[in-house]
């Protein structure tokens, strides 16, 4: 009978069971086919994919985040945690998490559109027929989108033009279509600028692709957008309100990232103690030295305060309570404590660790990309420090 304590919290019996059994499948199904994979691979033979979607199709784990009305199968946001920090746990998991088995979907902002939006495009991403992305970020930052974005948009008749260019935008070019922010006005008298979401295809007129080369396997791309002529109907949510619909976005997708930055750490942690347990030197084992069973403590003891918070935040999300700083802590502490215990573990392993036959240096580069995507870690101190002195009052000296 799996534990009922999840490291100090106590989860219901139905996520007790539904993590063990994504923990079965990525032992059963995803780690044969991973192990035929090179290093560096960004995924695995579509016939493969095919076969691992329908076997998490039958186990009720794919289309999680998807309405039901559009087929999907929505589940708790403790339940989201606890699947993407147990499918991370793959040599793949910082990209394509259980090898990309439990699917995709549309942008989530996508089911806040019209209902000719959702048609063609957000219900295609559910079957599987259509793929996207969201251009956020700019040449001049992307951390503060409200006043850093650039990329304008000019209202022409029924359509609209916007030039620009969006920097680091995963999967870009591969996809069909995604949801780029641009600027509609300039605000004034103490207004912030209007930002505006819109619904671009790859194949309009005005968008190209150039790919970046960066520390992972897997290359970005820079958008560049030139008088790129846009329908009027594919404005997502109201003209100017394109800010909100981001944030509600991010706080959305930064607690089960964090939460995959964990499974990866907990992985290597796991590896490290079974490798550090086998390991003999000149006087004894591995495992008995000081050194190593500091390394191991102090990962052991980050990476269950880093787990705790994701748990309580997703806990909120559920309770319908406002989550937005204590998405950023999770994005901080999780990302953060998850590159420190990857160094510990490939430090432990000596050589072997940065060798290509482990996942270690993958999971090395892959969670210092993780530090910047979805809002790099000094944005996020400064969302937590200015809620916290907001809502301080000095204390019992001060107060």
């Amino acid at each position: 009978m799996p534990e009922a304590n999840h490291y100090g919290f106590a989860l219901p019996e139905e996520l007790i069971l539904l993590r063990e059994q994504v923990r079965r499948f990525m032992r059963e199904e995803v780690k044969p086919i991973e192990d035929t994979l090179p290093h560096d691979a960004m995924g695995c033979d579509p016939e493969d994919r095919k076969r691992l979607r329908a076997i998490a199709e039958e186990m009720g784990l794919t289309r999680l985040n998807v309405p039901e009305a559009y087929g999907g199968n929505p589940v708790s946001a403790l339940a989201r945690v606890i699947i993407a920090e147990e499918s991370a746990k793959c040599r793949l998991g910082g990209y394509a998490p259980a090898l990309g088995a439990f699917g995709g979907g549309p942008p989530n902002i996508i089911w806040g559109g019209t209902d000719s939006q959702i048609e063609r495009y957000g219900v295609p991403c559910v079957e599987g027929r259509k793929s996207a992305f969201v251009a956020i970020t700019e040449p001049t930052g992307g951390s503060d989108p409200r006043n850093n974005i650039q990329t304008r948009a000019e209202k022409h008749g029924d359509f609209w033009k916007l030039n620009g260019r969006k920097m680091w935008i995963t999967g870009a070019k591969w996809a069909d279509f995604g949801v780029i922010f641009a600027r509609t006005d300039d605000g004034g008298d103490g207004k912030p600028p209007g930002i505006t979401a819109f619904i671009v295809e790859n194949d309009f007129k005005g968008i190209t692709f150039n790919e970046i080369g960066v520390i992972r396997a897997l290359s970005p791309f820079e958008i560049v957008l030139e008088d790129c002529e846009v329908p009027d109907a594919n404005v997502l949510g109201r003209v100017g309100g394109g800010f909100n619909v981001a944030q509600t976005w991010l706080v959305d997708a930064r607690i089960p990232y964090a939460a995959g930055c964990i499974g990866m750490a907990q992985e290597a942690l796991d590896m490290a103690c079974g490798w550090v347990k086998q390991r003999p030197t000149r006087d004894g084992m591995l495992e008995d030295k000081q050194a190593i069973q500091w390394m191991i403590a102090d990962s052991e003891v980050e990476l269950r305060a880093a787990r705790l918070l994701v748990y309580d935040a997703a806990t909120k999300v559920d309770a319908g309570e406002p989550a937005k700083v204590d998405a950023s802590v999770c994005k901080l502490y999780g990302t953060e404590t998850a590159g420190r215990v990857v160094d510990r573990a490939i430090q432990m392993f000596g050589g072997m660790g940065v060798a290509k036959e482990m996942p270690l240096e993958r999971w090395y580069r892959e969670l210092r990309v993780k530090r910047i995507g979805e809002g790099p870690s000094e944005v996020h101190r400064m969302v937590i420090a200015r809620d916290k002195l907001r809502n301080t009052d000095g204390g019992m000296y001060f107060g």
